[in-house]
């Protein structure tokens, strides 16, 4: 194979590696029942007149499974912080308690276990599409290439082997996320 389809191929499994990291990224944010300081990414604090992630002045810690903790780093902001999570509408109900602030995690019903999975099953759909726009950019630059028509012929079916094992993985991952969502 000459170097051009190479950096073509490599070009591509760089694209569907981004794919990857895009899906688990997203996988994070929905929740499964497990507390998990993520859940207040996006949370955003009033600090000093302007809008601040929720990360940047308090820390957020996980004592157990289903409650999260929030010190904040200078306790005039507990007001703040508590405004900035109802905002978000994330249907948690923080406790002050004058020091942190403290939310239980309700359990999820099952008919939000459903909309999570749909929620998670609608991003790996996602990261899919963008697999084979990677693998239609790198097939598209492949014919472009001075190479013989075999060697071409060869790229595509290795492009084909590499997005067939991208898809693999992205259901693999799935279907972990779907049985983290759906145990209760």
């Amino acid at each position: 194979m000459n170097d051009e389809i190479i950096i073509i191929t490599e070009t591509a499994k760089e694209s569907m590696d981004m794919a990857i990291r895009h899906l688990e990224k997203e996988l994070l944010n929905i929740r499964a029942g497990k507390a998990n300081p993520v859940m207040l990414n996006s949370v955003v604090v009033e600090y000093y007149g302007s809008p601040t992630p929720i990360s940047q002045v308090a820390t957020i810690n996980t004592p157990d499974g289903r409650t999260l903790s929030i010190q904040p780093w200078e306790k005039s902001l507990l007001a703040e912080i508590e405004k900035g999570i109802l905002q978000a509408n994330l249907g948690f109900n923080p406790m002050n308690n004058g020091e942190s602030l403290i939310i239980n995690i309700p359990p999820l019903t099952e008919e939000r276990r459903r909309d999570l999975v749909k929620m998670a099953k609608s991003e790996a759909e996602n990261a899919k599409v963008g697999i084979r726009n990677a693998r239609k950019e790198a097939n598209n630059e492949v014919k472009k290439t001075d190479s013989s028509e075999d060697l071409q012929k060869n790229a595509e079916i290795d492009i084909q082997e590499l997005t067939n094992q991208y898809i693999e993985k992205i259901d693999h991952i799935l279907s972990i996320k779907e049985k983290e969502i759906l145990t209760v």
